[in-house]
């Protein structure tokens, strides 16, 4: 059985072709998405100005985020257990924090209680006070 010659025009224009597409469809994206001054531009008025407004606190959100990560990733263990285990700790903090806030409430409305001559027990006058 004799041997087919090699297509050199076959894989030319093969090559050609996934270079085309390889390099030209990127390219062609990036030439057609518009850049965030076109779409800043594009936003009613009323957005704009929200937009202006809330940039600083998105990027002091960001600044905030990355330096968690920072912090996370000087840990041993993996970014996820160590961000799973400081969110487990701010929990029990604000859980301890809104117990506090509900034991100084309650000694703040007994002492309120006292002063205005009520009983501790109930909302009822004390028989001496009426």
């Amino acid at each position: 059985m004799a041997k087919k010659p090699f297509n050199w025009w076959l894989w030319t224009k093969m090559l050609i072709g996934g270079g085309a597409i390889c390099v030209g469809g990127p390219a062609f994206v990036r030439y057609v998405q518009p850049t965030d001054e076109e779409l800043f531009q594009k936003y009613n008025p009323e957005l704009q100005k929200r937009s202006l407004e809330r940039r600083f606190e998105r990027q002091q959100e960001f600044d905030d985020f990355v330096t968690k990560l920072k912090e996370y990733s000087k840990s041993d263990k993996p970014i996820w257990v160590a961000q799973a285990e400081a969110e487990e700790t701010a929990k029990q903090a604000s859980i301890a924090e809104a117990v506090k806030m509900a034991e100084e409430l309650k000694a703040r409305k007994e002492a309120m209680r006292k002063e205005a001559g009520l009983s501790v027990q109930g909302d009822s006058p004390t028989p001496s006070s009426r």
